[in-house]
């Protein structure tokens, strides 16, 4: 049963509540906010109901509404913003040491309130945190790559990993650029949209690093090892047989700095539509 109470000391009935939930489970027809209850499991537990009340009245899944942030006043301007999304530049040098844990954990945890279909809320966040691992990592994907690449087994679009095999063997790091950290976003095929899902919630992750201070670097190369040459280090990451995963990122503490914006206004490819 959802838990939804309503403080009827502060409740104005507004009907905003009623007006705003996606599958319409609220009414108002007692004279106070209440769950329908015949249709109350088909509860999203999306909490708008708790966002969008003005009086702050309604709980909803035992949350307290003085608890979640206020956004009067608080957002950030739109010219912040817009020069996070333009500054932010994909790294390749990274200094060795590690981020804290707590600064990821909280990274993290905003990053788990990024939309998902359904809101499904499936997202599988694994990240390598110790130098240590991250070197197996990087030496079990080059290991399954030269496997590959010497029994001639990489269909042609992935022939490149020859050139990155390589430049591995003459001490260069294409893949991984040697960052301290990785992170991998997975969910269940049978989610309704298991590959949206983590692509947002990894993007939502690059840019809230990026305003940290840390440096991200999208990296399709893992993506393509780990899926065709060795998926056994995916299982071995503890990520379950059944999830798909999305492009992973490598982040660390950057070793360049970048000074200005790139100029991309006029790569905006806009199509207009009137019916």
């Amino acid at each position: 049963m959802v838990s939804f109470v309503v403080d009827r000391d502060m409740c104005t009935r507004c009907g905003e509540c009623v007006k705003d939930c996606p599958v319409q489970i609220i009414s108002l027809e007692s004279g106070w906010p209440a769950l329908v209850m015949e249709r109350a499991d088909q509860c999203l537990e999306c909490q708008h109901c708790l966002a969008v009340c003005p009086a702050g009245a309604v709980s909803v899944l035992g949350r307290n509404p003085a608890a979640s942030q206020s956004l009067a006043g608080a957002l950030p301007a739109m010219e912040v913003l817009e020069t996070l999304v333009k500054g932010r530049r994909s790294v390749r040098r990274f200094q060795p040491e590690a981020v804290p844990s707590e600064t990821i954990r909280r990274l993290l945890t905003v990053t788990a309130h990024a939309p998902t279909g359904k809101n499904h809320r499936g997202v599988l966040f694994t990240v390598v945190e110790d130098g240590a691992t991250m070197e197996r990592l990087r030496q079990g994907v080059m290991e399954a790559i030269r496997e590959a690449v010497e029994q001639e087994r990489l269909p042609p679009r992935l022939d490149f990993f020859a050139g990155i095999l390589k430049a591995w063997d003459k001490g260069r790091d294409i893949i991984f650029r040697r960052a301290p950290h990785l992170l991998i976003a997975s969910a269940s095929r049978n989610a309704p949209t298991p590959v949206a899902d983590c692509l947002i919630a990894l993007s939502t992750f690059d840019l809230l690093a990026t305003n940290a201070g840390l440096g991200t670097l999208w990296v399709g190369f893992a993506h393509a090892a780990l899926g065709h040459c060795a998926p056994h280090l995916v299982r071995q990451l503890g990520i379950p047989d059944d999830h798909e995963l999305a492009c992973p990122l490598v982040f660390g503490v950057p070793a360049v700095r970048f000074h200005r914006t790139v100029q991309r206004d006029a790569d905006l490819k806009l199509n207009r539509v009137v019916w």
